[in-house]
C-alpha cells in the first residue's frame, strides 16, 4: 500500500512475530549498498566507504538488557500493544541483537554516510581519513522499516555499537544522554514540533562506558573527570533519517567525478527522499525536474516554520550543522541540545557550539544548511535553464519566508492579529534587561494581566522603578492591541496554545537519569506524564515541582547550565 493512503485500522500487535510482519525495507530495496561491505555484516571497523548509499551492518547488543521506558504514545500510533516492550525477542532486537529476526526482517541493519558542512562551509577533517569518505553513523544503525497503520516509519538504534563510520569509538550511547534523547523527543512531539520519535530505551548494569563529565558541584565550562555510565540503546523512530549532509555527500562525489555512478547515486537518494518523505504533496507523473523543484519549495516550507516553532517553545538545537538537518523538516539530533530558561538570545548549552549555534541564531543556521540543500540538488537540474532559474528563485526567498515565518510566531505568542515588529522589539529587549524565565514570562501573559505583578513571577530579580514603568508602558500597549481584536478569553485561549506550561529544566532531568543508573525509572515516568501534556495545567506537588524558576545554585552548573555533547 502506498504511504499516502489511510489503511484500515488494523488490531493490536501483540506479538513479536506480527511485528516482524509489518517489515517493508524500502531503503534496502532501492537503494545501493556499499559495493565493498561485508555480505554478513560483521563491518565494524573504520574504514573509508567510497560508493553505495548505504552500509550492511549488524549491531552490537548490550548484555542483560534491562527495560527503562517505552513511549506509550508512540506505541498506540503504532499500533502496538504495550507489553511488547517487555517481550524477550523485542527487547532484544532494540538492545542490539539482530539475530532474533525473522522474515520478512532482514537479519542486517544499515549505517549511512553523510558529509558535513558549518555555516555553507565545507568540511572533512571529521573524517579520520581527511577525505570525506569515514564520516557518517558511527553509533546509530537502523535495524528495522516498516508499515504501520499505511505509514512507514524507520527504526534506529543509538548506541547500537560500531559502524565503519565510527572513526575509532566504541559505538556506545551512555545512559544519561539516552534518558535525555528518548524524553525531549516526545516532548517535542507533545508541543507540536515536527521530530523524530522515541519508541524504546534500555539499559545494560553489566557494560560501562567511560565517558568525560562534570564533577559533583563542577562550575567547569568542560568536563572535570572521567565516569563510568552504563551502556544504554534508545530506539528512535522517523518517517526516515535521510540528513541533508547524505545529499550532500553524493553531490560533492559528483562534482568531483569521484566514480562513474555518483550522480545517478545523488539522483537516487533525491527521488528516495521525496517517496519517504514527501510523496502525499509532490505529484509522481510530474517530471522529474519539476518534482524536484516542488521538494525545493517543500523542504523550505517545513524548515523554516520548524525554526520558528523551536523559538516559539524555547528549544535551541546547539550544533545545527548539515549533518544535523534532517532532509525530511524535522528535528533530529539531540545530543548538544537544551531548552531556555533564562531568557538570552544567545543561549547555548552546549560547551562545543559557539555563538553561531545559538538560541536566536538558529534562522541564520537553517539557511546556511538549505544553501548546501539547495546546491546539492541543483546538480540534477544541469543543463535546464528554466528550471534552474525557478529553483534559485526559491533559493532567493529563503530569508524572506524565514522571517514571515516568525513574524506568525510572534503574533501567535502574544496574542496579536498582525504582526507588530516595534511591540516585538520593545518585549525581547525588556526581557533580556529583566531576567525573566522564558516559558513562565509567556504563559503568566497569556492569562491576559491588568498590570505586571503576575508577570513579575517570571522574574529571576527585582526590577527598578524605571524599568517598571517601562513595562506598565508596554503592558499598556499590547492591551490595546489585544482588546482591539478579540475578547480576552478567546486570546487567553488562544496564546496557551502557542505558549506552553512546562519545559525541559536540566535540573530536574538530571535526577531522573541519576536514579535509572541504579534502577529506578519513577521519575522518568514522572517527566513521562508531565511532558505528554505540556499545555495543560497540573495539580499540586507535580504544579510546585515543575513550574518554577531555575535555582540559583544551578546557574552555571557544569552538567546542568552548560554541558559537553559527551554521550
Amino acid at each position: 500500500m502506498p504511504d499516502n493512503q489511510s489503511a484500515p485500522e488494523s488490531p493490536t500487535t501483540t506479538s513479536f512475530a506480527e511485528f516482524a510482519q509489518r517489515a517493508d525495507y524500502s531503503l534496502m530495496e532501492s537503494l545501493h549498498a556499499d559495493p565493498q561491505a561485508s555480505g554478513d555484516g560483521d563491518d565494524h571497523q573504520p574504514r573509508q566507504v567510497f560508493s553505495g548509499h548505504y552500509v550492511p551492518v549488524t549491531p552490537t547488543p548490550i548484555p542483560a538488557p534491562e527495560y527503562v521506558a517505552h513511549s506509550k504514545t508512540l506505541f498506540n500510533e503504532l499500533g502496538l500493544s504495550d507489553d511488547l516492550a517487555h517481550d524477550h525477542e523485542f527487547r532484544r532486537l532494540f538492545s542490539g541483537d539482530i539475530s532474533v529476526a525473522r522474515e520478512p526482517m532482514r537479519p542486517l541493519g544499515w549505517a549511512t554516510g553523510y558529509a558535513l558542512s558549518i555555516y555553507g562551509t565545507e568540511y572533512i577533517q571529521q573524517c579520520p581519513f581527511g577525505t570525506g569518505n569515514g564520516y557518517g553513523d558511527g553509533r546509530a544503525i537502523s535495524v528495522f522499516e516498516g508499515l504501520f497503520k499505511g505509514k512507514r516509519w524507520e527504526m534506529q538504534l543509538k548506541g547500537g555499537g560500531p559502524t565503519p563510520y565510527c572513526r575509532g569509538a566504541d559505538g556506545r550511547a551512555v545512559l544519561r544522554s539516552s534518558v535525555r534523547e528518548f524524553l525531549a523527543q516526545e516532548f517535542m512531539h507533545a508541543l507540536g514540533v515536527p521530530t523524530s520519535r522515541s519508541l524504546t530505551l534500555y539499559m545494560s548494569r553489566s557494560e560501562t562506558v567511560r565517558r568525560p563529565w562534570y564533577s559533583p558541584n563542577s562550575r567547569s565550562l568542560d568536563p572535570d573527570i572521567l565516569v563510568d555510565n552504563p551502556a544504554a540503546i534508545t530506539t528512535r523512530v522517523a518517517p526516515s533519517f535521510l540528513r541533508v549532509g547524505q545529499l550532500e555527500l553524493f553531490a560533492r562525489r559528483a562534482r568531483s567525478d569521484a566514480h562513474p555512478g555518483a550522480l545517478n547515486e545523488l539522483q537516487m537518494v533525491v527521488q528516495h527522499l521525496i517517496e519517504r518523505n514527501y510523496r502525499p504533496e509532490i505529484d509522481p507523473s510530474l517530471a522529474f525536474s519539476d518534482q524536484v523543484i516542488e521538494l525545493a519549495g517543500l523542504f523550505r516550507n517545513r524548515l523554516t516554520a520548524l525554526v520558528a516553532n523551536w523559538i516559539r517553545v524555547g528549544y535551541c538545537q546547539g550544533n545545527f550543522n548539515s549533518d544535523n538537518c534532517a532532509a525530511g523538516g524535522f528535528t533530529l539530533d539531540y545530543g548538544p541540545f537544551g531548552f531556555c530558561e533564562l531568557f538570552d538570545p544567545g543561549f547555548q548549552p552546549w560547551t562545543g557550539g559557539g555563538e553561531h549555534f545559538c538560541f536566536f541564531n538558529q534562522p541564520v543556521a537553517a539557511e546556511a544548511n538549505y544553501q548546501m540543500f539547495w546546491a546539492s540538488i541543483r546538480l540534477l537540474l544541469s543543463g535546464n535553464k528554466e528550471a534552474l532559474a525557478r529553483l534559485d528563485q526559491i533559493r532567493e526567498g529563503f530569508s524572506g519566508a524565514m522571517d514571515r515565518e516568525i513574524e506568525v510566531m510572534w503574533a501567535r505568542k502574544l496574542g496579536l492579529v498582525n504582526y507588530d515588529a516595534a511591540l516585538v522589539n520593545e518585549l525581547l529587549e525588556l526581557m533580556v534587561l529583566t531576567k525573566v524565565d522564558y516559558t513562565v514570562f509567556f504563559r503568566r501573559l497569556s492569562s491576559i494581566p491588568e498590570n505586571i505583578l503576575a508577570l513579575k513571577e517570571s522574574f529571576y530579580q527585582p526590577n527598578s522603578e524605571q524599568l517598571d514603568a517601562r513595562w506598565n508602558h508596554w503592558l499598556q500597549r499590547w492591551l490595546d492591541c489585544v482588546r482591539g481584536s478579540k475578547d480576552a478569553k478567546t486570546t487567553s485561549i488562544v496564546m496557551n496554545h502557542s505558549n506552553p506550561k512546562y519545559t525541559w529544566r536540566e535540573w530536574l532531568i538530571m535526577p531522573a537519569y541519576q536514579q535509572a543508573e541504579h534502577g529506578e525509572t519513577s521519575q522518568i515516568k514522572e517527566l513521562q506524564q508531565i511532558f505528554s501534556h505540556p499545555y495543560e495545567e497540573q495539580l499540586g506537588e507535580l504544579e510546585m515541582k515543575y513550574n518554577r524558576l531555575k535555582p540559583q545554585e544551578f546557574f552555571s552548573a557544569g552538567g546542568v547550565s552548560q554541558y559537553s555533547c559527551s554521550s
